[in-house]
């Protein structure tokens, strides 16, 4: 017996299955699956909330029973099994590291339905197709069995997340990898930090009012039904203006990791790739539903062009795919462009909202000019942030890079004082970087 009640019932419920198939004399009656709330492992809320029937709760327990009980399956096997030898029936097969019974989906036939049932094993196939709540959910699933073999040969995955949600209570982050092309971006700086004209403000803070209410909007008050889930935004204007710290703000005032796509490791000019790519690092991210941000998105998500040839065909269906599968994230999407116009339209129709991030006025600059510098230095009495903010149209990035340049000016003169001439050179040095002439 196992002190884990859960494990505890598919034990009794194996072996009593197995005494039923053999016609011996039962020990025990049939056991009764214990409810979810009652189980000893962490059970996530959205299982609880799913209602699942019996059979789907067996189908769960005996995919996950590999992962956090390794040997129970071998043990009962071993036990009741001893004179009869191989039994085929019973399905499951070896892993290759894992050595222990992996179960098929034979296995959940041979607990669930007898030979001749066909109306039930009908009702079993149901659990692994593309529309139950375990697919759609990616928590578990029939892997391919090999060509021309029975589909419920297949052994039954268990999703790695779910895997750790479950033994745990929590995922782990994914880590940067090929698979998973995507860093978490944070900030020390607070809301007070960013420097937004009034109307992106504005936005801003509706933005802010969906990651924190839209599930009960969606499923508490019952929008389900007439709303896609997730939201899909996009931030346009130009670099240095504050999208990117406007992404990390959102996910530290909201409890959400912010998931900075790196679109080099995404977009392949292998056909189908790039899509691969995508759907990899959606079906690892969708579980969270944490913030995902494409930064300089032009790259995956730029206009269609006229098809001239077979490129010009998959690279339009790279995009018609691109757009089903972003409108299927429950979570937030945020697509960052220096232009709204490089947008494809088909993913600007189907934006809830679109947020311009302007070059900030001349008011604006001089906030943060103000905001920007240590207060452990002070500006030399030549310094007139008023004229400065006025005469030079800088982006709040372009500030501080003026800002830290004028500070190691100073640092260098081992002195605490800025003078008007550190800021001068600072902005003559980002002029010249964007080609542009200082007047």
């Amino acid at each position: 017996m196992t002190d884990l009640l859960e494990f505890n019932y598919l034990k009794e419920l194996i072996e009593f299955r197995l005494d039923t198939y053999f016609k011996l004399e039962s020990t025990i009656p049939e056991p009764v699956m214990p409810e979810l709330k009652k189980w000893s492992i962490h059970v996530p809320d959205l299982l609880v909330k799913a209602k699942l029937t019996t059979e789907e709760k067996l189908v769960l327990l005996v995919t996950l029973c590999p992962h956090i009980y390794g040997n129970l399956l071998d043990s009962i096997i071993q036990n009741k099994l001893t004179s009869t030898g191989d039994f085929p029936q019973l399905g499951g097969i070896r892993g290759k590291n894992f050595r222990g019974f992996i179960p098929t989906g034979e296995t959940i036939l041979f607990l669930l339905a007898a030979d001749d049932d066909l109306k039930k094993k009908k009702k079993i196939h149901q659990f692994f197709g593309p529309d139950h709540f375990f697919n759609k959910q990616r928590i578990l699933w029939l892997e391919d069995a090999p060509e021309g073999e029975p589909k419920m040969s297949g052994k039954l995955v268990l999703s790695n997340d779910y895997a750790e949600i479950f033994l745990l209570g929590k995922a782990n982050k994914p880590g940067f990898s090929m698979k998973f092309p995507a860093q978490v971006i944070e900030t020390e700086m607070e809301w007070e930090d960013l420097v937004l004209n009034k109307d992106t403000n504005k936005q801003i803070q509706e933005l802010q009012t969906w990651i924190t209410h839209g599930d009960t909007l969606l499923n508490d008050w019952g929008m389900y039904k007439k709303l896609k889930p997730g939201y899909r935004v996009l931030f346009h204007g130009p670099p240095g203006t504050g999208k990117t710290l406007t992404a990390s703000l959102l996910g530290k005032h909201t409890g959400k990791d912010v998931y900075k796509i790196d679109l080099s490791m995404v977009v392949s000019k292998f056909i189908g790739e790039t899509e691969k790519n995508l759907a990899n690092l959606l079906a690892k991210a969708e579980k969270t539903e944490n913030i995902l941000f494409f930064d300089e998105a032009d790259a995956l998500f730029g206009k269609r062009t006229n098809v001239r040839d077979a490129h010009d065909k998959y690279a339009n269906q790279e995009v018609s795919y691109l757009l089903q599968r972003i409108e299927g994230y429950k979570g937030l999407v945020i697509l960052g462009s220096n232009l709204k116009s490089n947008i494809d339209e088909a993913f600007i129709r189907r934006f809830q909202a679109i947020i311009h991030f302007p070059l900030p006025k001349a008011s604006e600059r001089l906030v943060l000019w103000q905001k920007a510098f240590p207060k452990k230095i002070r500006l030399h009495t030549d310094v007139n942030l008023m004229s400065i903010a006025q005469k030079y149209e800088l982006s709040g990035a372009e500030i501080m890079n003026i800002v830290q340049y004028a500070c190691l000016c100073a640092l260098e003169a081992k002195q605490k004082t800025i003078y008007h001439e550190y800021i001068v050179n600072g902005i003559r040095k980002e002029f010249q970087k964007g080609g542009r002439i200082m007047r």
